[in-house]
């Protein structure tokens, strides 16, 4: 093995001070004297062999070396970072292969450097295999679909928040218009009843007019039941007045029997037509009676005339209206609207 050549010697020259006085610009003795070096390429050459320098482990250029990848890798992540963010195409890096540190210092042979580039870090095997360039394009398509997969969430509850609100408003509108459908319908068959009520009244009203007839003819009203006034004794009219000429003749209403003919005090003459019901009609201020008690009668038939007889004024004939013999009578006119008249 080849030994390391020795370095040339300086030529040793005696002390030139004079003691150990020191002099600025003088000559020291300790120090000789010294001779103008030149280095050349075989002076500084590095020596190799037995004499090299030992590696320093655990620090120092393994260390700083270790320190530059991890802020390699640092930096490549951030830029991917900053083009998914960004949209911004993302910049490969590439760096040479770095030889191993130990390599540096060693006449061994040096050992080969990493293949994989620095520009793949980051990159899973699902990313390579759809062909993703970088960590940072990766990051960027994770990204992407999560904002997609979100939106796509979004859309999905938007749709089903309108869709449930079409199926809200078309309940209540179903349920509106068939409330109002029901509304209608209630409307229309109460006025069918209504209708259906007038027509049997009314026919109803037609037969009974068949059988009943109004007390007298070619009349007027001259005073209806309730009306107040001092010209009777109750202070209030009891009945309804037909004022028509005298000797006008009188006509039973319906079929009954003569229960009372004759004078009775301020009513002048009086007839009472008692019915099969046992309702009484009075005649009053009658000019003549034309029955007697107890004599059978049918609806038309002539049982008196109008005078002017007992309390009154003029020539008319009272009529009163006592439903089962009782002694308080009721508007003579609404019973009679009631039995199909019209007076």
């Amino acid at each position: 093995m080849a030994s390391n050549r020795p370095a040339p010697e300086a030529p040793f020259m005696p002390s030139q001070r004079d003691g150990d006085t020191f002099v600025y610009g003088g000559a020291r003795g300790d120090e000789g004297p010294f001779e103008e070096w030149n280095p050349t390429a075989e002076s500084v050459r590095p020596v190799r062999g037995r004499h090299r320098v030992a590696k320093q482990r655990g620090g120092g250029l393994a260390r700083s070396s270790t320190v530059l990848g991890v802020g390699v890798i640092a930096a490549v992540g951030a830029g991917g970072m900053a083009s998914a963010q960004t949209g911004k195409p993302p910049v490969s890096i590439s760096m040479p292969d770095l030889p191993n540190v130990g390599s540096l210092i060693s006449d061994e042979e040096e050992p080969a450097g990493s293949a994989t580039p620095l520009s793949g870090i980051g990159v899973t095997t699902a990313d390579a295999e759809q062909g993703t360039a970088g960590a940072g394009e990766a990051l960027r398509a994770r990204i992407m679909a999560q904002v997609e997969q979100q939106q796509g969430q979004a859309e999905s509850k938007a749709a089903a928040e309108a869709a449930a609100a079409a199926e809200k408003a078309a309940a209540e509108a179903a349920a509106k218009a068939e409330k109002e459908a029901k509304a209608k319908a209630e409307a229309a068959k109460k006025k069918a009843e209504e209708e259906a009520r007038k027509k049997a009244e009314a026919e109803r009203l037609a037969e009974l007019a068949k059988q009943y007839a109004l007390p007298t003819s070619s009349y007027t009203l001259s005073s209806t039941f309730g009306q107040a006034g001092a010209y009777w004794s109750s202070g209030y009219h009891t009945g309804l007045d037909f004022a028509a000429p005298t000797g006008t003749l009188i006509k039973a209403v319906h079929t009954g029997t003569i229960t009372f003919a004759g004078w009775d005090g301020s009513y002048g003459y009086k007839t009472v037509l008692t019915l099969e019901d046992g309702t009484e009609i009075w005649y009053a201020h009658q000019s003549s009676v034309s029955v007697s008690v107890g004599q059978k009668v049918n609806t038309g038939d002539v049982i008196g005339r109008v005078g002017s007889t007992g309390n009154s004024t003029g020539a008319h004939l009272h009529l009163e209206v006592h439903p089962d013999g009782s002694s308080s009578g009721v508007d003579p006119l609404a019973w009679l609207r009631d039995k199909g008249l019209t007076p």
